[in-house]
Order: structure tokens, then sequence, then C-alpha cells
């Protein structure tokens, strides 16, 4: 079936519509070994031969859509010039080149979404969308009232002010506290840095929620995929159907950490 190019690149996962239309008019993409620069240009990705930078293109047979309980000590990348391990390690007898949906850091764990569907990763990146991520952070010491209103109000970093967010205590603990931090933006290391704008000095940071999806139960370095529903609800449209195929060891795991974030919650 004819598609426009710049949803053919984005559905391979190479950059998003709109840097794939810049890709076509610097003349970077090809149809068949002709250089294409026009927007409105379609071709058949089952049929026609697209290739950026000279490079074709890999379309997924399968799209995936998986939801991985990011272990601390795994980057959130393809690769890494440090040879520390990748966060796609993980996914053994995961046939289809998959890529995460944004990024935890190094020592971040918890919720991350891995996918195959670029479209469907750059609806959700988009910040247009407002899409919530919700953390538990434990902290060193006690929190006080005010820190945290300052976090829900908003604090300045060195870009800019942040958005409101939704901030709680969590869990009362003799030498750390555990707090809830919701927020919809996604700059770099966000959360880090809101708790040291209010000298809070973090211990864990576990990202537990990502829109309408939680972590729940799923123990550390597994993965699950995820429902048609799911996939719909999150991005806010309806997607083609798809067929997850389990792998034939779908759970993978190392040892979870001892400790946790408890389920009571005090405002």
């Amino acid at each position: 079936m004819l598609e426009r190019l710049q949803k053919i690149i984005s559905a391979a996962g190479v950059t998003s519509r709109r840097a794939s239309e810049t890709l076509i008019l610097n003349g970077q993409v090809a149809v068949n070994g002709v250089v294409v620069t026009e927007l409105g240009t379609k071709a058949d990705p089952d049929k026609d031969i697209v290739t950026v930078d000279g490079k074709p293109l890999k379309i997924a047979s399968q799209r995936l859509y998986i939801l991985l309980n990011k272990p601390p000590g795994y980057i959130t990348a393809l690769k890494d010039g440090q040879g520390r391990p990748l966060v796609t390690d993980l996914l053994k007898n995961v046939a289809e080149r998959v890529y995460p949906v944004g990024r935890l850091d190094y020592n971040t764990e918890g919720l991350l979404l891995l996918t195959n569907d670029g479209e469907w990763a750059n609806r959700l990146m988009h910040p247009r969308h407002e899409i919530e991520k919700e953390y538990h952070v434990r902290v060193r010491g006690k929190v006080l009232d005010q820190q945290l209103k300052r976090m829900a109000d908003g604090v300045e970093l060195e870009d800019g002010m942040t958005a409101p967010a939704v901030v709680n205590l969590v869990k009362d603990g003799e030498q750390h506290d555990w707090i809830s931090v919701a927020i919809h933006e996604g700059r770099n290391r966000q959360v880090r840095r809101m708790c040291e704008a209010v000298s809070l000095s973090v211990v864990r940071l576990k990202r537990i929620r990502y829109g309408s999806l939680m972590l729940g139960t799923l123990r550390s370095g597994q993965f699950r995929y995820l429902t048609e529903a799911e996939v719909s609800m999150l991005s806010g449209q309806p997607v083609k159907p798809f067929v997850t195929r389990p792998p034939k060891r779908e759970i993978h795991h190392k040892p979870e950490r001892s400790g946790g974030t408890g389920s009571g919650r005090r405002k």
C-alpha cells in the first residue's frame, strides 16, 4: 500500500515525521535508487526499496510494544561506547529490533517502553500530549512539607522553571523517606534535578507509571508485551491490529534488590 515517505521513515524508527521531511528536502532519501526531494512522494514499503543516506530502511515485519522493568545499571540506548549493559540485552528471544521510548538514567529503574513503531513512539514523546509519568523517589533523611510544595509548584532549573507537578509523601522511614513525583515534562534527569533544587538527596529513583500504564508486579529485569487496548489508550489513537509474539522464554530478570516503596500513601 502506498504511503507518504515521511510516514514510512518514521514507522521504521529513523526519526519523527517532521524530521523525516527535512531528510527528504535535503536529498537524503531515495526510492528504488532515485533521490526524492518532494514531500508528497509516496512509496510501498512492501515493494519499494527506501534508503536514507544510502542505507535501506528495515521495515519491521511485526510491530511490537514492550513494557520493561529496567534495573539500575543499564543504558537506555542501542549502543554504548563504554561497553555498559544495554536495556535491549534483557530482551532475549525478541526477534524484531526495538528501541526505547524516551530514556531512563543509568541508575534510574522502573517502567520503560520499547517498540519498533516509530510513529507511535513519537506521539508518546511529543510535548503537546503531556503524558504524565510517575516516579517513586527514596531520599536521604526527612522530607519537609515546604520542600514538597516547592516541587509541586515548580522549581527553577538551569533550563527554566518546571511545570506544576503532583508531589506527595508516600512512606515515612527512620533514615529515608519515599515521595511520589508525577510530571508530564520530559527534561533530562528532571526528577533528580527537582529534588536537588530543594536540597533533597536521591538514594533511589524508580518510574512506576507511564500515562495509564502501571509497572505493577513486574520484577526487575522482566518484560511483557502490551495489549492492543493499552497501546491505543497510551497514544490516544486506535492502532492497526497487531499480534504479539511471545518469545520462548518471555521473562528474564536479575535478582530484585531488597527494599520497596510500600503501598501506603500519605499527603
